[in-house]
């Protein structure tokens, strides 16, 4: 993928664990219930009046990971990262971040992590409209007392940094969609925050401007290196922007990992759904593809790495005379030849 390299190594940024979101009279009932937890989402709001908007979901984000919460609208995507901050008060489970649990926070600490550690990017952008560009971006550091010369210092710099060069005396009336948006993006890089988290900010916008914002929070993952929370109901965003994906269903997670593995190895017959439209050759690795290696098998061919995209290796594996090897650190892994690389590029390998 095109993120930072994450080791496991590091302690996780953010790491979730049980978490719970339940709506409804007397919700903290649920999550201790094994009984009640077993049961559908009709089935619990007829018993109970209640909806399980997260229901017992785990997974960590790595330091500078673009990490994505996929799902359909309703599975409770946009509940988990508010959960995340706190912007809904989660029922049950923790939530860890850099080592301290948020659950546990009190109204001062929370409004600090806010101010400090979090910036979320909403779909609405909620730009002040009689403030101008500059006044907008800085407006959480005059929150927080940052002197005026300091904040209009630091606006510069991060409008500059989302291409909006010039545009600092302008009002949100003035901008099209997709520079209101760049606007937002600012505002949420100007405190300098630990993590971004971003809740589907790009849904209303048409489909060139979404595309230019995506590569737009690529270019500017590059640059900054922020670990990111993405949220999105659109499958060719998460591919593009997240190094891994979790997959909500009715609140629950489905399946969590990279999206070579969810379109090569889908947990169930919903993420299968999900990914059958995929562009195979765009998203998967010389690793689902390759064969062992056979005895008559020439091994003077070109060598190759397991994490290359089928799409790049297409015209070396198909100039080449003769196989090529997929070798990582010295050691050979498997075989690719004309026959592995046309099976995926004819569609034929969704057995």
């Amino acid at each position: 993928m095109h993120g930072t390299q994450v080791h496991d190594t590091q302690q996780p940024v953010i790491s979730v664990r049980n978490l719970w979101k339940v709506f409804g009279p007397k919700a903290a009932r649920v999550p201790g219930s094994a009984e009640l937890g077993a049961l559908s989402r009709r089935e619990l709001l007829d018993r109970t009046g209640c909806t399980a908007a997260v229901r017992d979901i785990d997974f960590d984000v790595a330091a500078g990971e673009v990490f994505v919460v996929m799902g359909l609208s309703g599975s409770g995507k946009s509940t988990l990262v508010r959960c995340l901050t706190r912007l809904i008060e989660p029922t049950a489970g923790e939530v860890v971040f850099e080592g301290e649990d948020i659950l546990t926070a009190g109204p001062k600490r929370l409004r600090d992590l806010r101010r400090n550690k979090f910036s979320m990017v909403f779909q609405h952008f909620g730009l002040l409209p009689h403030r101008t560009v500059v006044d907008n971006v800085s407006y959480g550091l005059e929150i927080r007392g940052v002197s005026k010369a300091e904040r209009t210092k630091r606006a510069g710099e991060v409008i500059e940094l989302v291409g909006l060069d010039g545009y600092g005396g302008s009002y949100p009336d003035q901008l099209s969609g997709g520079m209101q948006q760049r606007v937002g993006l600012a505002r949420a890089l100007a405190g300098d925050p630990d993590v971004l988290l971003f809740d589907e900010p790009f849904s209303a916008l048409d489909p060139l401007i979404r595309r230019d914002m995506q590569s737009e929070v690529i270019r500017l993952h590059h640059e900054v290196g922020k670990t990111m929370v993405f949220v999105t109901h659109d499958l060719s965003e998460a591919l593009k922007l997240g190094d891994r994906i979790l997959i909500m269903r009715d609140g629950a997670l489905v399946q969590i990992g990279t999206g070579d593995e969810l379109v090569a190895a889908p947990a169930d017959d919903y993420v299968r759904d999900f990914v059958r439209d995929v562009p195979r050759s765009h998203v998967l690795t010389l690793k689902w593809i390759m064969r062992p290696k056979r005895d008559d098998d020439p091994l003077d061919g070109p060598e190759l790495g397991p994490d290359v995209v089928v799409r790049e290796a297409t015209r070396s594996v198909l100039a080449a005379e003769k196989p090529v090897k997929v070798v990582k650190d010295g050691e050979l892994l498997g075989i690719v030849g004309d026959e592995e690389i046309l099976s995926v590029i004819a569609g034929g390998s969704d057995s």
